[in-house]
């Protein structure tokens, strides 16, 4: 008689847990982002839902709440910003976007975005007027870029700057900015008068005659998010307004790196957390007699998504390290960007087809995050554009026209 094999009971795994990726984090950057888990555990997880349902987002109450946490700006120096290292500010962004895509946009355009912008190419008296403020989640910024006939190419914006003595006249529209609603402060780029059309910076408050952003509704997706549309009709600002360091476009397009290094961890987390309630669903459900986890093809899916969101874990944290060595390039942060999204969205599709019936409810996050991704997929840059950017890295030839 054949002898019966006996299998020894195995300890399930987290999918970071089977890459070992803790060891490769230092433990102040780990506390910073515990710190931020928690929060979104605690006092974000449990409300999402239903933010996300009534396609609101309470976003003054919330930067107050992460500002506490010295989250806003947190990569930053001085202005009371924390000046965290790159590595950590992923970290967080990661958390965030475990809790939603929504929640780390608020996050990414405030500090990467609009934060960034006067810190980097803004006057002292711009910077110490906004960037304490903003910091501590009491004044809220948007960054006015993306026109509604110019997204992936920016270089083609209409909005104008037109000398009027020592003012500037703003004209123009700006879409899809996120926190435009309910900003106190706007960073718009606009086209000028100067000699060679350059591309200037302005701080605009949201006070000012001739501003308003109109809120963006009837999304399917980025639901809990505030997204706007801004209306500059004759909008007047002295010559204070000018981030005096940024001339052409490289100035916004710098911005953009940021925020989009935010978005290599952050759409991790959403895939994630996506791996993590599928496999915790994947144990209780019983099919057949047996839970569903104990099924070959269940576990070839769990597998297949295990290995990708931890090979974008490991791109992450190399892409952080050479960050916060100073060494990190523009085409780089398109890999991780790239990655991330493209697997994050793979990754919650296909966790959703194990949730069957129940993937689509708002019981649980998987659809919500899969929505919230097809957006991350767009902004800060295309799937497509970022194949460009990689491959003019490869063939020293620009395919963008």
């Amino acid at each position: 008689m054949d002898e019966e094999i006996s299998v020894p009971p195995v300890t399930p795994q987290t999918p970071l847990g089977l890459f070992g990726t803790e060891a490769l984090i230092g433990e102040e950057d780990r506390a910073i982002r515990d710190t931020v888990r928690q929060y979104v555990e605690e006092k974000v997880k449990p409300k999402l839902a239903d933010w996300y349902e009534d396609g609101s987002l309470p976003v003054r109450e919330l930067a107050k709440e992460v500002g506490s946490l010295g989250v806003l700006g947190m990569h930053l120096e001085g202005y009371g910003c924390a000046g965290t290292t790159a590595t950590a500010y992923g970290l967080a962004c990661m958390e965030l976007e475990a809790g939603d895509s929504g929640l780390r946009s608020l996050v990414s355009v405030q500090g990467s975005l609009a934060m960034f912008a006067i810190w980097k190419y803004g006057s002292e008296e711009q910077k110490q007027q906004w960037l304490p403020a903003m910091a501590a989640g009491d004044a809220i910024g948007c960054f006015g870029l993306t026109e509604p006939d110019f997204g992936s190419n920016p270089a083609g914006m209409r909005t104008r700057a037109v000398r009027d003595g020592s003012d500037w006249v703003l004209d123009g529209t700006k879409m899809w900015i996120t926190n435009g609603s309910v900003a106190d402060v706007a960073v718009v780029w606009a086209r000028t008068d100067d000699p060679g059309n350059k591309v200037r910076g302005f701080v605009v408050p949201a006070g000012t005659p001739g501003f308003s952003a109109p809120e963006i509704k009837k999304k399917m997706s980025l639901r809990a998010s505030v997204t706007s549309e801004l209306v500059l009709d004759g909008v007047r600002l002295p010559q204070s307004a000018v981030l005096p360091e940024a001339v052409g476009l490289s100035g916004p397009l710098s911005c953009l790196n940021e925020a989009r290094y935010g978005i290599v961890f952050g759409a991790l987390g959403a895939a994630r957390d996506c791996l993590e309630t599928t496999l915790e669903y994947a144990r209780q459900r019983e099919i057949f007699d047996k839970p569903l986890a104990a099924y070959q093809l269940s576990q070839a899916k769990l597998a297949d998504m295990s290995l990708e969101l931890g090979k974008g874990m490991l791109l992450a944290l190399h892409l952080g390290a050479l960050k916060d060595g100073g060494s990190l390039r523009p085409e780089q942060v398109s890999l991780g960007k790239l990655n991330s999204v493209r697997e994050a969205i793979a990754i919650a599709r296909e966790c959703r087809t194990m949730l069957g019936a129940a993937g689509i409810t708002l019981e649980y996050p998987v659809m919500r995050h899969a929505n919230n991704l097809e957006s991350v997929l767009t902004y800060e840059g295309t799937s497509e554009v970022h194949q460009l950017v990689i491959g003019q890295a490869l063939t020293g030839e620009a395919a963008f026209r």
